[in-house]
């Protein structure tokens, strides 16, 4: 059951009373979409897990102002692992597979033994699962038919689809469980609906939104599975840009890629990446990719890290935010840097 304390006072209750156990806080909100997807992922994950050693929390992050004060939480969906009052990992973001991946470590840590483990037949099933994801060029794993969908994220998922008149095959996992609960294992995604092309996984309806929005879903269509096979353009990896884009990552010894400029950054996460750059007192330069679209879509190939802000020291990719976090608490960032 996810506990949802309503005030300050009954989180820390939930504190005081399960002190012995893993605290897998959500710092939420009902207006994100990520967080409510986020909120399935942890209903599909405490099906996995020993509920007696680990404890799961939403909060909402507007509504207990004090809470998310005393946690730092400067965006939504962060989770916070708690153990002894203590905070003993934080994840930003949504990321079903690493969230997964690290709550069946600490509950793995609790109670001693493996929280899943694979069946006599798991070779045979994997076997079935990579027939069954290349039976259509674009194929989806979802809750119900294309006629039917069982769910609304797989109900909005077919919307977009019929809107970019996208041709795909599906399968309907609410049919087959032996399928349904491979599919989670064999892609480390742990939510439907699933997406994949060309037999690779793209991910769920957030992953397929957000390609949408940078101009990139038709583009990473195969050709049977696009509405305009003509008009359909791939990025080529021309000498002339990426030699530009090698110059630009060792334009400086530390070279950010962000949103904006470091006085005026364009976004939540560029934002804090310069904060915490600033604090160490590095010297770096920027590249505003919302100036070069050339440059914003080549250099995700180039990198093959989809996402900004990119941080390159040396020419080598670091990351992005998350990367730059870990770092910075593990305190390797100043040496990372050069420092």
């Amino acid at each position: 059951m996810l506990l949802k304390p309503s005030n300050s006072s009954e989180f820390n209750k939930i504190l005081s009373d399960y002190k012995s156990c893993v605290l897998v806080v959500h710092f939420s909100a009902e207006w994100s979409k990520q967080c409510e997807q986020m909120n399935e992922v942890l209903a599909e994950i405490m099906k996995d897990v020993p509920s007696v050693n680990i404890k799961f929390i939403v909060v909402e992050a507007e509504g207990l102002p004090e809470v998310s004060q005393k946690y730092e939480i400067e965006a939504v969906p962060t989770f916070v692992f708690i153990k002894d009052d203590s905070v003993v990992y934080r994840l930003n973001g949504a990321h079903p597979p690493e969230l997964t991946k690290k709550v069946k470590t600490f509950a793995e840590s609790m109670t001693g033994v493996a929280t899943a483990s694979s069946p006599p037949a798991e070779e045979d099933l994997n076997a079935r699962l990579k027939t069954v994801i290349n039976q259509s060029p674009v194929m989806l794993f979802m809750k119900g038919t294309q006629a039917e969908p069982k769910c609304k994220f797989s109900r909005e998922i077919v919307g977009i689809f019929k809107q970019e008149n996208v041709k795909y095959g599906s399968f309907n996992i609410l049919e087959d469980n032996s399928v349904r609960e491979g599919l989670k294992k064999y892609s480390n995604w742990p939510t439907y609906p699933q997406l994949y092309i060309d037999g690779e996984l793209i991910g769920g309806l957030d992953i397929i939104k957000q390609m949408i929005e940078d101009n990139e879903f038709q583009s990473s269509l195969p050709k049977t599975g696009s509405k305009d096979n003509e008009s359909q353009s791939v990025l080529p990896k021309s000498g002339s840009l990426d030699d530009r884009l090698k110059a630009l990552v060792n334009k400086a010894p530390v070279m950010l890629f962000m949103k904006g400029s470091p006085d005026a950054p364009q976004c939540g996460f560029s934002r804090t990446t310069v904060g915490i750059l600033n604090d160490t007192e590095v010297k770096y330069e920027t590249f505003d990719i919302l100036k070069d679209e050339e440059v914003r879509q080549g250099l995700k190939k180039f990198s093959d890290w989809p996402t900004y802000p990119q941080l390159y020291v040396n020419g080598e990719l670091i990351g992005g935010l998350d990367i730059i976090r870990a770092l910075l608490d593990s305190e390797e960032l100043e040496s990372t840097l050069g420092l």
